[in-house]
């Protein structure tokens, strides 16, 4: 049976996550050029937490997309049972924009390549940033690195790390560390 051991629940979570807000808010500023995309699946709870927190924080309606790389993914093909997509919903063009693609857990970069490519269905963005909840080090086969990161985690390959958001249906927020 898996090993799992607690990395991050509440309150430290909403700590977390005023300070990334915070970050961008420095260097956004107004969001008038920016646009926030989560990755489907789990990214998109997460962005969904940014996204409230700065509306609050700044008082601006900053567009929110969610984003569906399954197509994209370079083992799309290679799997021994199919994947199945989930809904992109981008009811707004990237063109010249500032994209914020949000994700919980970076590991090898391969589904943030993917989602790079899906994203240029809706236009040729000014800039892309990466934030992502947690980051896990050591696991990288693409050289992609976040510009925001909410915790560093060192894992072999053997481990992974599962995040439960409330919006799932888990009681509280927790994210696991599962051998």
């Amino acid at each position: 049976m898996p090993q799992k051991r607690l990395i991050l629940s509440s309150p430290l979570l909403e700590i977390m996550t005023s300070r990334l807000c915070q970050q961008l808010i420095e260097n956004h500023q107004d969001f008038s050029n920016s646009v926030v995309m989560g990755l489907q699946p789990r990214g998109i709870y997460f962005a969904e937490r940014i996204i409230a927190e700065l509306r609050e924080r700044t008082g601006k309606d900053i567009p929110l997309g969610y984003l569906d790389a399954t197509f994209y993914r370079d083992d799309f093909r290679r799997r021994e049972s199919p994947l199945l997509p989930n809904k992109t919903n981008v009811p707004f063009l990237i063109e010249g924009k500032k994209v914020i693609l949000i994700d919980d857990v970076l590991a090898s970069g391969r589904m943030v390549r993917a989602a790079l490519d899906a994203m240029t269905a809706f236009g040729r963005p000014k800039a892309v940033e990466l934030m992502v909840l947690i980051d896990r080090r050591y696991n990288r086969e693409l050289p992609i690195d976040p510009n925001y990161v909410g915790m560093n985690v060192s894992t072999v390959e053997s481990q992974r790390v599962q995040v439960e958001w409330k919006e799932q249906g888990f009681d509280a927020d927790h994210i696991w560390m599962v051998d």
